[in-house]
């Protein structure tokens, strides 16, 4: 009896002790998230915590809808490559990366972290994801979070941006995809498969593992925000009485720099147009013509597509002289011609020019935009 006793003692301490050094050999990650400052201990076998404020451990992850674009679309619509460029949503640092890799978890998963209203975790598959064509390669995805569930029925468009630090090159190397991500209550999880080779990552003379087995991933989460203000340009052609002459008569008696004529509206916009008999600048002779655009109908900041001709016009027609006119206008300028016609040809009584002594000018209208900005 005291035998078996003994024996029985020698079996439970035998077992206390295999317990012992079991858990003394058991690997240890230390995992450092967003500000790189928390260290946590994370042993196999961890499970998920589920509170927002504590980091989700490494475990066997069964997210549904776990899918990415390396296989489905143009390489062309991928960007990847180094920049200077930080993530600004999320970081996440590994201390250990060999364990983890030679350990048999597949993902890490981070803490949920806010966007848009709607929890999210960032996902590490360090083996690749073998169930998205990620086998060999570092896989890298985004998913929302369960406490913030996306309707049925309603989606959520997320621009995303992957990093890998890369401590040789001292740059992120970045992923993104050209066009946004569709989340929903059946695809909760979106990102890459295929970011880089396992190979590739863990040589130490890469840049991605260095001080040992550190390494860092980041992600940036952009949730597009519908516009609330727009504006609707129109352009118009057809131009309901486009023409407009002005007479000026006495042209050998004008002392003044410059005449404006009176306003005139065509397709609801107030013009004016501008003569300086002798130029702007006096001393080349010649004759300046402009077309002015201002007044209430058209608002300091728009821009107002203006598409005319400007003539001087002869007795003879075909000795009309015109300059044509296709520009934005802003309030207040003009456009038109310094040079818009030797004094000599205007004074030139053969050509037709001034008869009785009165200098005749007409702007046709061709087209017109008018902008409607939204809400009015």
């Amino acid at each position: 009896m005291m035998s078996h006793y003994r024996n029985t003692i020698s079996v439970v301490y035998l077992l206390f002790c295999l317990s012992v050094t079991s858990a003394s050999a058991s690997s240890v990650i230390r995992i450092t998230t967003d500000d790189f400052n928390t260290n946590l201990q994370l042993e196999e076998g961890a499970g998920p915590i589920p509170n927002l404020d504590e980091p989700n451990y490494l475990g066997t992850y069964h997210g549904d809808g776990v899918s990415s674009r390396d296989h489905k679309v143009s390489a062309s619509k991928t960007a990847k490559g180094l920049s200077n460029r930080a993530p600004s949503t999320y970081a996440l640092k590994m201390e250990s990366y060999i364990t983890l890799l030679e350990s048999n978890k597949e993902i890490y998963q981070t803490r949920p972290f806010s966007v848009g209203g709607y929890n999210w975790t960032l996902l590490v598959y360090p083996k690749g994801n073998n169930k998205d064509n990620g086998t060999g390669y570092v896989s890298l995805y985004v998913e929302t979070h369960s406490t913030t569930p996306i309707p049925e029925g309603e989606e959520i468009y997320a621009d995303l941006r992957f990093y890998v630090f890369n401590k040789k090159e001292n740059q992120y190397f970045s992923i993104q995809h050209d066009d946004v991500w569709r989340f929903s209550a059946s695809e909760k999880t979106w990102g890459f498969s295929q970011v880089i080779p396992v190979d590739t990552f863990k040589d130490p003379q890469n840049g991605y593992l260095y001080d040992g087995e550190h390494c860092e991933f980041g992600v940036d989460v952009t949730i597009p925000t519908l516009f609330e203000k727009s504006e609707l340009v129109t352009i118009t052609e057809e131009i309901s009485n486009p023409t407009f002459t002005w007479a000026i008569p006495g042209y050998s008696q004008l002392d003044r720099s410059s005449y404006s004529s009176d306003r005139f509206t065509m397709a609801n916009r107030d013009f004016y147009i501008v003569v300086y008999p002798n130029g702007v600048f006096v001393e080349q002779e010649v004759l300046s013509v402009f077309l002015s655009l201002e007044g209430p109908r058209i608002s300091p900041d728009e821009f107002v597509l203006v598409e005319a001709a400007i003539r001087v016009l002869s007795q003879r027609p075909s000795n009309n002289v015109q300059v044509n006119i296709s520009t934005f206008y802003s309030h207040g300028f003009s456009y038109g011609q310094t040079n818009f016609m030797p004094l000599a040809d205007l004074r030139d009584p053969s050509k037709g020019f001034l008869v009785n002594d009165v200098l005749t000018v007409q702007v046709e209208l061709f087209a017109s935009s008018a902008t409607e900005y939204l809400p009015n």
